[in-house]
């Protein structure tokens, strides 16, 4: 059986959203490279930004 790693072992990267670290997870390790976010709920308030951000810029444009 291979040897324990410890979490410190472990490659992070700070969350796009709230900048928190972020430990690498078994379940990302296929897509590690693709993980942005630390959470569903990270993800959600980046996505709400963006889109709120794009709405208000193209109803300036409009006006």
């Amino acid at each position: 059986m291979p040897k324990m790693r410890a979490k410190s072992d472990l490659p992070s990267k700070p969350c796009r959203h709230c900048g928190r670290p972020m430990a690498w997870r078994k379940a990302w390790a296929r897509n590690w490279n693709e993980v942005l976010y630390c959470s569903d709920r990270c993800r959600a308030e980046a996505a709400r930004l963006r889109r709120d951000t794009s709405t208000s810029h193209s109803s300036k444009d409009h006006a």
